[in-house]
C-alpha cells in the first residue's frame, strides 16, 4: 500500500468515527490521558490546518501561531471535515510528496511527514473510538502498512514524550494490536 492510499485510509477511518461522536461525548476521556474527545479532535484538527502550509514549502515562523488554541469553534465537525479535506487535497496535490518540509525538529522529506501523519490519524482514530465506544477504525492491511514503514521510527522515538512506553502484546498479536501496542496503547 502506497503512502496516499494508507493516508486515505486513515483519514477515511478517523472520519467515520467522529461522525458518531453524540453532544454528551465531547468531555469524555481518551486512552491520551492528558486529552478528552474535544481536546484530541482539536489536535487532529490543528495538525490538518499546517499540512497544506508546510506542503506548500512554508516555515514553521511563516505560519506562526494562527492555529494556536481551540480551533474547533462551535462546530468541531464542521472544522474537521474543513482542515481533513484541505489537507487531504494538499496530499494528493501533484510533486506534493517529492519535496522537503519544515516540521519542529528540522526539515524532513514531505513522504516522512506523510507517514508520521497517517499514523498520528489512525492511533488518535483509535482512541477516539475508545472514548465513544465505536468500532475500531485501523483496518489489518493499513495497520501492518505503518508498521512496516514507519514502525522502526517509532521504536526511536520512545523516550522521547511521543508515546507512551510500548505495551506489551501476545506473540501472534495481528497487526492492529502490534500498532497500538508499539505506540503505548492497550488494545485489550
Amino acid at each position: 500500500m502506497d503512502l496516499l492510499d494508507a493516508h486515505g485510509r486513515a483519514l477515511r477511518g478517523f472520519d467515520r468515527v467522529i461522525l458518531q461522536v453524540g453532544q454528551r461525548q465531547w468531555q469524555n476521556q481518551t486512552p491520551c490521558t492528558e486529552w478528552n474527545v474535544h481536546d484530541l479532535v482539536n489536535h487532529l484538527v490543528y495538525e490538518q490546518l499546517w499540512v497544506p502550509h508546510l506542503l506548500a514549502g512554508r516555515t514553521l515562523d511563516e505560519v506562526g501561531d494562527r492555529f494556536d488554541g481551540d480551533v474547533l469553534g462551535s462546530d468541531p465537525l464542521q472544522s474537521w471535515t474543513e482542515a481533513a479535506t484541505a489537507a487531504r487535497s494538499a496530499w494528493t496535490r501533484p510533486g506534493a510528496l517529492d519535496g522537503r518540509v519544515n516540521v519542529s525538529s528540522g526539515q524532513i522529506a514531505a513522504d516522512e511527514y506523510g507517514w508520521q501523519m497517517t499514523l498520528d490519524l489512525a492511533v488518535h482514530g483509535w482512541d477516539l473510538a475508545v472514548a465513544i465506544d465505536a468500532p475500531d477504525p485501523i483496518d489489518p492491511d493499513l495497520a501492518g502498512t505503518l508498521l512496516e514503514q514507519i514502525g522502526p521510527e517509532v521504536e526511536q522515538w520512545q523516550g522521547a514524550g511521543i508515546f507512551a512506553p510500548p505495551v506489551a502484546v501476545p506473540a501472534d498479536a495481528g497487526p492492529v494490536a502490534r500498532l497500538l501496542g508499539l505506540v503505548g496503547r492497550d488494545p485489550g
